[in-house]
């Protein structure tokens, strides 16, 4: 693994100028994006430590709510590092996992180092922010690609202490290219903070889909279907109303992600 170091890479005002970009009416779309879009996977390496990582928070959650992207079903996760920890304020959503995570990624994909805010596209792209017409051509391409399809039955939470959640994970691997890896991603469909300490010191920050825990559920191999129940224990205090379940399809390297599903708890199956 590549040490990850610490720098922000992109300004506020090119974060906000890609959010108006990517909002504007030229591409936008029904928040509830039709059954047949494409799902990509865009996952955010943020830290409440970084000052440059609010406006691309709120991008994330513009993206999670709005569904611009023409012809896909954005499914979105905002995985928070652990290395800004020690300037002064510790992210209560940060994990030496997702550190990790991104370091594999940088690997990957040819980086030099970590740094944040970082969003790849279905494993395999990362965004350029400052360039409005990368990002725009990667998602139209991540929008035209050949998806394997995943399911996810109705998610139930079950007991108390602790809660449990349970749910059906199904994959096909028919078009398969090559064997890959299912995983199983909880996480908080909003969550705040008060910062008192560090870059964002004063401020109140908002994040949406905040992965809490990732769980490798199996292996799918090529030409074969996936079929498993899942299960895991949630953490005491969490609100069920406020969680969903992301379901991904990767192959290793890490790899392309080559298929996705995102759904939130229904209240009538508490």
């Amino acid at each position: 693994m590549l040490q990850p170091s610490i720098k922000c890479a992109q300004s506020h005002r090119l974060l906000s100028l890609l959010l108006v970009f990517m909002m504007s009416p030229g591409h936008s779309q029904s928040a509830a994006a039709p059954p047949t879009a494409t799902p990509i996977l865009i996952e955010l390496f943020t830290s409440e430590g970084c000052s440059s990582c609010p406006p691309a928070d709120a991008w994330l959650k513009q993206i999670d709510a709005s569904q611009p992207i023409p012809g896909a079903r954005a499914i979105v996760l905002s995985e928070h590092v652990d290395y800004w920890n020690h300037d002064g304020w510790k992210d209560p959503y940060s994990s030496s996992f997702f550190t990790d995570r991104q370091s594999a990624y940088v690997h990957a994909l040819g980086g030099s180092s970590p740094y944040t805010p970082e969003m790849i596209v279905d494993g395999a792209t990362e965004l350029h922010l400052e360039n409005q017409a990368q990002v725009a051509q990667a998602f139209q391409r991540a929008a035209q690609a050949q998806q394997l399809p995943v399911g996810i039955s109705a998610l139930r939470i079950d007991g108390d202490s602790p809660s449990v959640l349970s749910t059906h994970i199904d994959a096909d691997g028919a078009q398969a290219r090559h064997n890959a890896e299912v995983y199983a991603v909880i996480a908080l469909n909003h969550a705040e903070s008060q910062v008192l300490r560090g870059e964002n010191g004063g401020r109140r920050l908002t994040h949406a889909a905040v992965a809490l825990d990732v769980v490798h559920v199996g292996r799918l191999e090529k030409g074969k279907s996936f079929s498993q129940s899942f299960q895991a224990r949630l953490k005491p205090g969490l609100d069920p109303k406020n969680l969903r379940l992301v379901v991904f399809v990767q192959e290793s390297g890490p790899g392309s992600v080559v298929g996705a599903a995102m759904r939130e708890v229904d209240a009538s199956n508490r």
